[in-house]
C-alpha cells in the first residue's frame, strides 16, 4: 500500500470525531484524512457543554479512579485510559495554549469559562494537521472492499463516492435502535439504546412549591432496588434535579427504563445520619434548646424554604418549641428527614448534552487501537461505543481517548 495514496475518512464531527482525525494525521502525515460531518454544524455538543463552558475532563490521577465513573465501560476503559488519561487531556490542551481549570468538585473547565475556546483550538488543531473537513456530507452507504478498504456513498454538498484505507465511526450516541441498523449491517451487535443522565418528574411532588431549592449533600435511592447516589439535588419545577439525581439516573438507566421510570424515589436530606444516630442527635438538642421554635430555626444548614415544609408534612405548628413537640411530630419529622418520598413518574432529558446509554458492544471491538474485532480497519470512538460516564466531564474524557486511540492506531497501520 502506498503511503502516499493511504485515505482516512472520520464520520461526525464532534469531540471524538476531532480528536481522533487530528491524532491521526499528526502521527502520520503522508495520509489524507477526511472528516465528515452530515450537518453543518461541528462539535456541537462541545460548544453546548457545561452550560456554555465545556466540562473538558475530571481532575483523576490514576486510570483506575477516572475508569470507575462509567457505568458502562468502567473495566475496558481502564486499560484504555492508561495510554491517554485526563492528565494527558490537560497536557494536550496545555500545548496547545489551552489551559485547564478545577473545580472544588473535580470539574475542569477553560480557564476563559467559554467553550468557543475549546472547539476553536481542535478547529485550529484539524487546519494545521491538514484535516480535509466536510460538513453537510454523510455516508449513505458503507461497503467493506476485498482485500481492505471501504467504500463510501457519500451524500449532500460533497456527494460523490470514495475509497478509504480506513474509517473511523465517531458519530455519537443516538436515542432509537433504529439509528444503528447500518452498524448491525457491517457485522456489529448493538447494546439497546436508553436514556442516561435524566432528571425525575414527579409531578405529585410534596415538594412541588420549592422551585430552585438546592441541598449541597443528599442521598437519592430508589425504593426497593439498590440504587442510590449522594450529592448535590435540586428542587424543580417538574421534580427532582442535580448531580445526585442525574449519577443515580447513570448507573441505573437501564433498570429505571425497566421500571417505565415508574418508581419512588427516596430523598434523605441528612445523608450522614442513621435513624438511630439522629434520633440521639435531636434528643441532645432538644435537651439544650427546648425554648426555640421548631418552624423558624431549620437545623442541619438546610435552606429555610425546605424546612418549613418538612415541619408542615410533620404537622407541626407554627409557634411550637422544642420542648413542647410531642414525639408523635418528631417521628414524622425523622421520617421525613430522613426518607421524603417522592412518587416519579417520568424523566426530563437535557436536549442539548443527552447521553445514551448503548451502542456498539465492547466485546466486538479492540480497546487497545479501537479497531473492529469483526471488520479490519473499522475503528470507533465516542458514545456511538456502548460507553457512557456520569456528569463531571467523563463523556468527553471517553471521546477524548477513544478518538487519540483509534487515530494513532490507525496511522501505524498505514
Amino acid at each position: 500500500m502506498n503511503p502516499l495514496t493511504s485515505t482516512v475518512a472520520v464520520l461526525g464531527g464532534g469531540a471524538a470525531g476531532f480528536f481522533g482525525a487530528i491524532s491521526c494525521a499528526q502521527a502520520n502525515p503522508h495520509l489524507t484524512v477526511y472528516l465528515l460531518e452530515k450537518t453543518g454544524k461541528l462539535l456541537s455538543k462541545v460548544r453546548v457543554s457545561g452550560g456554555g463552558r465545556c466540562n473538558v475532563t475530571h481532575a483523576c490521577d490514576s486510570p483506575t479512579q477516572l475508569a470507575q465513573h462509567y457505568p458502562r465501560g468502567s473495566k475496558p476503559l481502564k486499560e484504555a485510559f492508561r495510554q491517554f488519561a485526563a492528565t494527558d487531556t490537560v497536557r494536550w490542551f496545555a500545548d496547545r495554549g489551552v489551559a485547564l481549570k478545577t473545580e472544588p468538585d473535580g470539574r475542569m473547565f477553560p480557564t476563559t469559562d467559554s467553550s468557543e475556546t475549546i472547539a476553536q483550538c481542535l478547529l485550529e488543531a484539524a487546519r494545521q494537521a491538514g484535516v480535509k473537513i466536510l460538513t453537510n456530507t454523510a455516508a449513505e452507504k458503507i461497503e467493506p472492499l476485498a482485500p481492505g478498504g471501504f467504500r463510501l456513498l457519500l451524500t449532500g454538498a460533497h456527494a460523490q463516492e470514495m475509497h478509504v484505507d480506513r474509517l473511523l465511526i465517531a458519530t455519537g450516541g443516538a436515542p432509537k435502535s433504529e439509528n444503528y441498523q447500518w452498524l448491525r449491517t457491517l457485522g456489529h451487535t448493538i447494546a439497546e439504546p436508553v436514556p442516561s443522565l435524566f432528571t425525575f418528574n414527579v409531578p405529585e411532588s410534596p415538594l412541588r412549591e420549592l422551585p430552585g431549592v438546592s441541598v449541597p449533600n443528599a442521598r437519592v435511592r430508589v425504593a426497593g432496588e439498590k440504587l442510590e447516589y449522594e450529592g448535590p439535588v435540586l428542587v424543580t419545577h417538574w421534580g427532582v434535579s442535580g448531580p445526585a439525581v442525574l449519577k443515580l439516573s447513570a448507573w441505573g438507566a437501564r433498570r429505571l427504563h425497566d421500571l417505565h421510570y415508574q418508581s419512588t424515589a427516596l430523598v434523605s436530606w441528612v445523608p450522614a445520619h442513621t435513624e438511630e444516630s439522629l434520633r440521639q442527635w435531636l434528643h441532645e438538642f432538644r435537651a439544650q434548646n427546648g425554648r426555640k421554635v421548631v418552624t423558624s430555626n431549620p437545623l442541619f444548614g438546610l435552606p429555610q424554604r425546605l424546612w418549613r415544609t418538612l415541619t408542615e408534612q410533620a404537622s407541626i405548628g407554627a409557634e411550637i418549641r422544642w420542648s413542647e413537640l410531642p414525639a408523635k411530630a418528631q417521628n414524622k419529622l425523622i421520617e421525613s428527614l430522613l426518607r421524603t418520598a417522592l412518587p416519579v413518574r417520568g424523566k426530563t432529558t437535557f436536549k442539548e448534552e443527552f447521553v445514551t446509554c448503548g451502542g456498539v458492544v465492547l466485546g466486538e471491538v479492540n480497546m487497545q487501537t479501537m479497531e473492529s474485532r469483526r471488520v479490519p480497519g473499522l475503528y470507533f470512538a465516542g458514545e456511538v461505543l456502548d460507553i457512557d460516564g456520569i456528569t463531571g466531564g467523563f463523556n468527553f474524557q471517553a471521546a477524548w481517548t477513544t478518538g487519540y486511540l483509534a487515530g494513532r492506531a490507525m496511522a501505524r497501520t498505514l
